[in-house]
């Protein structure tokens, strides 16, 4: 059976702005990464997610949170909250932008050092949307039912 790779399948959403009111908004740095994703944990429960979706909001967190500090001029902000049954979670950097080819539409081959991050995301997402501002870029990811 062949057709799109199921762990990239996210759905493409257009630009999502986040509500007034979010569960958590939280800005980082490359110091700050470790501590990130002990306050994602601890607002879990506010969020009202279970132990599988706390795990994808970890590493998806953590991949965006990472690409921000490495590509997106050192540090970023993380908004996380609940709308439709789904968990939204939100960066954003002041980087020059995310290049079309870059953005894990693709599984970067074995041989290939990096360039994984967005892809995970991408397989651990329901949906995506990736906006380039003037300066930096948004992504926000969709996490639970599709």
């Amino acid at each position: 059976m062949s057709g799109p790779d199921p762990r990239t399948a996210a759905s493409e959403l257009g630009e999502v702005p986040a509500p007034e009111e979010v569960t958590l908004d939280h800005s980082f740095d490359g110091d700050g990464l470790y501590g990130m994703r002990a306050t994602i944990a601890a607002h879990a429960e506010r969020l009202g997610v279970d132990d599988e979706q706390l795990q994808q909001l970890l590493i998806v967190a953590g991949e965006l949170a990472s690409n921000a500090v490495r590509h997106g001029g050192g540090s970023g902000r993380l908004r996380l909250w609940r709308a439709d049954g789904r968990i939204h979670c939100q960066v954003r950097d002041a980087g020059p932008g995310i290049d079309e080819a870059a953005t894990g539409t693709t599984q970067p081959a074995a041989t290939q050092i990096g360039g994984r991050g967005l892809w995970i995301v991408r397989s651990l997402s329901a949906a995506i949307s990736i906006t380039n501002n003037d300066p930096g870029t948004t992504v926000t990811a969709v996490i639970g039912p599709g």
